[in-house]
């Protein structure tokens, strides 16, 4: 059978996720690159207070994706498929060999400027639970106005949704929501509203970065959760890494997609476990595993057995 990495998208970052990883030798060397690429020790940015920053937490995320994903290969336990949430279709990206690991550091580091200047303040985003998209919809529909946007920008499953625009048409929203019957709402620790058409001119402004870099065509199967597509362009992938910070986030559906292709083992890089919770359900015949909370050895040999695994 397959095995799907995942890689978590802006939220999931904790402090320490990268100072944890400077301790095992096969991911030092990421590390290492990443501050060469910026200029300054990456690791002094692994902190609570820094992590606040949009580029911080995106470079952070980027390179612990990438430097997991490295012990776990040169451990003899690499992946078949890859799908990153958001942010985290670049560590995918890069795994997959279409992009070299210092361009993707430059291009995140362009990216999370991007969001971060666009909008300083006043915006984010807030995940709502117990509630279907034909029922948010209305509710997200009847709020937005264009001093006030909010958007529907993230199907992680059938019943978990996550809404993004300004503060007070959040709480609006937020406020129909739960009268409407929703479980919860939780604000999720991002400061810009993303995915969604607020940031269309920076996705073309990323495109246009995109086109200075090589790209090659993925060795892995790479599956866009842009799209809920496998996508084997080297191109195309650039552009959907491009666009993503402005289009929807179809997790549920890629995660189904991985399973539908043979996927019965995702491992989720750091940080957290957002994704495994969110991929579990989809996986409910496999298993999903986080990197947080195993050991890298046990974890590597977890892989080797759910290769060698034959179903009845």
């Amino acid at each position: 059978m397959s095995v799907l990495f995942t890689f978590p998208g802006q939220g999931s970052q904790r402090a320490g996720m990268l100072n944890r990883l400077a301790a095992l030798p096969e991911a030092l060397p990421v590390i290492e690159a990443a501050s060469r690429t910026l200029g300054e020790d990456v690791l002094s940015w692994d902190t609570s207070e820094a992590l606040r920053s949009t580029v911080a937490a995106q470079i952070c995320l980027l390179t612990a994706g990438v430097a997991m994903a490295a012990v776990l290969t040169r451990r003899g336990a690499p992946p078949d498929m890859l799908a990153g949430l958001s942010i985290g279709a670049y560590p995918a990206a890069v795994v997959a060999g279409v992009l070299g690991f210092e361009d993707a550091v430059r291009l995140v580091r362009l990216r999370a400027n991007l969001m971060q200047s666009r909008f300083p303040s006043g915006y984010g985003m807030v995940a709502v639970s117990g509630l279907e998209a034909r029922m948010l919809q209305p509710l997200v529909d009847a709020v937005h106005k264009p001093g006030e946007p909010v958007y529907l920008a993230n199907f992680n499953a059938p019943a978990q949704l996550v809404i993004s625009g300004s503060n007070a048409a959040l709480q609006q929203v937020v406020a129909l929501a739960l009268k409407k019957g929703a479980a919860r709402a939780i604000r999720i620790d991002i400061a810009v509203p993303s995915h969604c058409p607020l940031f269309d001119e920076d996705a073309q402004a990323l495109q246009l970065a995109f086109d200075e870099v090589a790209v090659r065509d993925p060795t892995l199967e790479y599956l866009s959760a842009s799209r809920a597509r496998v996508l084997w362009d080297g191109r195309e992938i650039a552009h959907d890494l491009a666009y993503n910070l402005a289009r929807p986030v179809l997790w549920h559906d890629t995660a189904r997609l991985a399973w539908e292709r043979g996927a019965r083992l995702a491992v989720e890089m750091p940080s957290g476990s957002v994704l495994s919770g969110l991929t579990a359900p989809v996986f409910a015949g496999g298993r999903v595993a986080c990197s947080d909370n195993h050991r890298p050895d046990s974890l590597a040999a977890l892989i080797r057995r759910a290769r060698q695994w034959i179903p009845d």
